[in-house]
């Protein structure tokens, strides 16, 4: 049963990212999206790691997943217009792409196994500890550095999500503190002796 349940959520999980990535409508890519992490969560309980699969279900699909579908269904988005941006640079991504897959092609022709990995995937953590702790103990003391490595590349990425959606409105009112601070205050202001009676 837990075989079966296995390439369930692996067929599932590739199918979702396929699906997600090669999806014309932004909606349908979320909600396949949303299958990708309910089976990546499936894969996580299966191999034991239940807290992890809950922080998915809860994190990812709960709060992310929502969010992106509902920024996509609210947001008047012209699709057509990031396509045809996206084709101006298509060969230089297509270049980029061809360069990672060789470099995984590279990778994947040196790796070798460790002696002790059979070892250590039959017994990945110590028996004595519950899971949620030596998932902490592993992410904090063994792969720190990693961890934090991936942090920052993480905020490298949401730092350049917001470059790439920055829009500067012309037709918006700005404030200029600078402008505000030098100003002249004889200038700013003018008095008017207006008399009784008297308008503008």
């Amino acid at each position: 049963m837990s075989v079966f349940a296995f390439y369930l959520f692996a067929i599932s999980a590739i199918t979702g990212g396929l699906f997600t990535v090669i999806s014309r409508q932004p909606v349908h890519s979320v909600l396949w999206l949303i299958l990708a992490f309910i089976s990546s969560a499936g894969l996580f309980v299966l191999l034991g790691a239940e807290f992890v699969a809950m922080l998915l279900v809860i994190v990812y699909v709960g709060a992310v997943a929502v969010l992106f579908l509902f920024v996509v269904m609210m947001l008047d988005v012209d699709f057509a217009e990031l396509k045809a941006e996206m084709a101006r640079y298509m060969p230089l991504a297509l270049l980029i792409g061809l360069v990672i897959l060789m470099q995984f092609v590279i990778a994947y022709g040196s790796w070798e196994s460790a002696h002790d990995v059979a070892q250590n995937l039959s017994q990945p953590i110590p028996v004595d500890r519950h899971n949620t702790e030596a998932l902490g103990l592993i992410i904090y003391d063994q792969y720190f550095l990693l961890f934090q490595l991936a942090g920052l590349i993480l905020l490298v990425a949401m730092i350049g999500a917001i470059v790439l959606t920055l829009r500067h409105r012309q037709d918006v009112k700005r404030q200029d503190v600078l402008a505000q601070m030098y100003r002249d205050p004889a200038k700013a202001m003018e008095l008017k002796d207006i008399k009784p009676g008297q308008g503008l």
